[in-house]
């Protein structure tokens, strides 16, 4: 074992903690992983911890658990538990497989869901490690991925963490899950298909009563991770008129990790847009892997845009002029007989 680190360093940590609560007995909800190191996690009862990839003495700088291999290989890594807290606790460590949550943010399924992916290759020498308070305990633990494994990348993570059952104001027990994790990414050799698809696209127009006035463009689509490599990115919305005369667009925005298989839902609202009859809407992703950008994924949907007030004004124009000329040529002919 070996002292912490003081408390100025807490904050380069890679850790987080998630609060999951459920009727005593219940299952724990999923973890959510922060997308970077930032800080250790907090509780009002004081516990805190940090969970850390580790070499033989220590925590090696790494921010996550990174590793290629081939079907049947076996790892050999190790894994940093830090107690900052004043007093000893006993983890529970164990792997879990990984998931993108409908925000785009890193998920990890609970323990009660059981792996079977990345979290089921993960295994340790026993289930639960005491680290006494100020102290660091280093694990060490196996990755062996199956013969049968399926080629690209693989997502999951090594969590510490401490159940406590808690009396809550209104008389129940609550099943409280503190969890703090480091993230694993494993690619498996062979074939890599990375693949981007925009789907069920959407696209509303809300019309001005002003005529000389806009209105905003509401464009909802879902982008899928169909491949087998983890993708992010940049997205962008753009609104033309007829002749591809562009009339608005968003700024490029950062698309999340999606891990394959993994699909968001993003939804976006852009104001100001004149009604010019026919609305072309362009959602432009520039996906990439980790390693290299990916070709552009384009999907264009049309809707109405009518400036009724000004169809009105021009409908009642022509109908007044159809009846003037009608009545005209009437008295022409009464004027003729």
């Amino acid at each position: 074992m070996t002292r912490c680190p003081s408390p100025h360093l807490v904050a380069a940590i890679a850790v987080l903690a998630a609060l999951a609560t459920a009727l005593a007995g219940g299952p724990a909800a999923a973890l959510a992983v922060a997308p970077a190191p930032t800080s250790s996690p907090s509780a009002d009862d004081g516990f805190t911890w940090a969970v850390q990839p580790s070499g033989p003495d220590g925590p090696t700088g790494r921010s996550y658990f990174v590793h290629d291999a081939e079907p049947g290989q076996r790892i050999e890594d190790r894994v940093a538990i830090t107690n900052l807290s004043d007093t000893p606790m006993t983890f529970a460590v164990y792997g879990a497989d990984a998931f993108t949550t409908a925000d785009g943010g890193f998920g990890l399924y609970p323990a009660s869901r059981p792996a079977t992916d990345v979290g089921s290759w993960t295994v340790f020498a026993e289930r639960t490690y005491r680290v006494p308070a100020g102290e660091r305990v280093i694990v060490p633990f196996q990755l062996t991925v199956p013969a049968n494994a399926s080629p690209g990348d693989h997502a999951g993570g090594v969590v510490a963490s401490i159940a406590q059952v808690q009396p809550t104001g209104g008389g129940q027990r609550v099943n409280l899950d503190r969890r703090v994790a480091a993230r694993i990414y494993l690619r498996v050799a062979g074939p890599v298909r990375p693949a981007l698809q925009v789907e069920a696209m959407r696209i509303g127009y809300d019309n001005p009563l002003n005529p000389f006035g806009s209105g905003p463009v509401v464009v909802s689509y879902r982008l899928r991770n169909t491949g087998n490599t983890r993708l992010t990115g940049t997205g962008q919305v753009r609104v033309n008129a007829p002749f591809g005369i562009r009339l608005a667009d968003t700024a490029p925005v950062a698309v999340p990790e999606l891990l394959p298989g993994a699909a968001i839902t993003v939804t976006e609202q852009i104001n100001g847009v004149v009604p010019t009859g026919r609305l072309a809407v362009d959602v432009v992703v520039d996906p990439a892997t980790p390693d290299r950008m990916l070709p552009t994924v384009t999907r264009t949907v049309t809707t109405w845009a009518m400036p009724w007030v000004w169809t009105a004004v021009l409908l009642a124009a022509l109908g007044w002029l159809l009846v003037t000329r009608l009545r005209a040529r009437r008295r022409r002919r009464s004027t003729a007989t």
